[in-house]
């Protein structure tokens, strides 16, 4: 192995070991399941490995992982053909509790409502810190059109926490 590989894999770990609640929270985003979200991550770090020392910059390697992430659980959810929804006490109960944990049970159903391909755009952006520039690369997709799912998503949020409010002062 390399020195710059070694380095490489000592920066990859401690990744993991600092990241490990958010990459499992970005599978269970997708797998709606406890075991099925974790195989993701299991999966996703075998892949890293496989293919560490093809990483040219150190610097890329959070977003390079949130794409092999998110092409992962992509991928197991086209092997296994579903898709699942989880109850909001599933996900409350295994969301770490740190400032990014939402108490707004009408933003959460307001985001369980959203298509996935606007979902995962507000949840790369708002909950992963992440640019704009790097969401579109993780998912694979034009700078454009992240933003264009951004501002839908939003506009979608922004309808449905309106019908919500609207329901409970006319209700």
């Amino acid at each position: 192995m390399t020195r710059n590989a070694f380095q490489h894999e000592e920066v990859f770990i401690q990744l993991i070991r600092e990241q490990k609640e958010r990459f499992y929270l970005l599978a269970y985003s997708y797998t709606k399941n406890e075991q099925d979200a974790l195989d993701v991550v299991q999966d996703s770090i075998q892949k890293a490995m496989l293919s560490l020392e093809r990483l040219e910059h150190v610097d890329y390697m959070k977003s390079w992982f949130y794409k092999i992430v998110v092409r992962t659980a992509i991928d197991f959810l086209r092997k296994h053909n579903r898709l699942q929804v989880t109850d909001n006490d599933t996900l409350q109960y295994l969301t770490p509790a740190k400032e990014d944990v939402y108490e707004d049970v009408d933003l959460e159903h307001a985001l369980e409502a959203l298509p996935q391909m606007y979902r995962e755009v507000v949840i790369l952006h708002y909950f992963e810190d992440l640019k704009l520039a790097d969401v579109a690369d993780i998912l694979g997709i034009k700078l454009s059109t992240a933003k264009s799912r951004l501002y839908k998503a939003l506009k979608l949020l922004k309808i449905q926490l309106q019908d919500v409010k609207g329901d409970i002062t006319h209700g």
